[in-house]
Parts: structure tokens; sequence; C-alpha cells
């Protein structure tokens, strides 16, 4: 049986590694072990805290769009199931931004919802 040696194979995946450990402070980004390490940890830190982004924006967006429509006359609440009973589906994230730049079109709306409830 011939021999087989896996140099090369090795030398791609620490290289994969050590490039992903760049930015990391002295050893973490030299040194395989320490950077493996950090690796790891950095990218569980990034998938925990792409999580925590999201749901920082969607209460942004809520709190943004509560404060549009409570200028409106309407509670947060009843708007969301009025633009739903009205067959609107917008997400949060266009209504956050509509209630900022375009206050004409949510106060149309608004109006929807306030509508349809009734």
């Amino acid at each position: 049986m011939t021999r087989i040696k896996r140099g090369t194979n090795k030398k791609r995946s620490h290289k994969k590694i050590l490039n992903l450990a760049k930015g990391h402070r002295g050893s973490r980004s030299k040194l395989f072990r320490q950077a493996n390490e950090s690796v790891l940890h950095a990218l569980m830190y990034n998938y925990i805290h792409n999580k925590t982004k999201k749901r920082n924006f969607r209460r942004l967006w809520n709190v943004r769009i509560n404060a549009a429509a409570r200028e409106h006359g309407i509670s947060y609440s009843v708007f969301m199931s009025g633009l739903k009973k009205s067959g609107i589906e917008i997400d949060r994230k266009t209504l956050s931004d509509m209630a900022i730049n375009e206050p004409v079109g949510f106060e149309q709306l608004v109006e929807k919802a306030k509508s349809s409830i009734n």
C-alpha cells in the first residue's frame, strides 16, 4: 500500500483559518491553534449578534411606527390590525421608512387602517 502525504491539504485548511483570523491581535492571527480558537469564537459571536441586530432593528421600527401612528390618533396595535384587515401587506421596515420620509403616504395608510376597523 502506498503512503499518502497530507501536507498540502493541511496547509490549505490552516491557511483558510489564518485568513479568517486576519485583524485579530498577536498570536491569534499568526499561530494556527490560537487562530482556530479565535475564529471559532468570532463566528459564534457573529451568529448570535446577527440575531440580536435583527431583533433590535425590529424594535426600532415598531417604536417609529407607533410614534407616527399616534400622531394621527391611532395606536400601533390598532394600526397594524387595520392594515391586516384591509389587506395591505407592508413590512415594518418599509412602514418605518414611510413614517419618516413620506408622511403623506403614511397618513393615507392610517386612514385606510381606520376605515377598515370601523
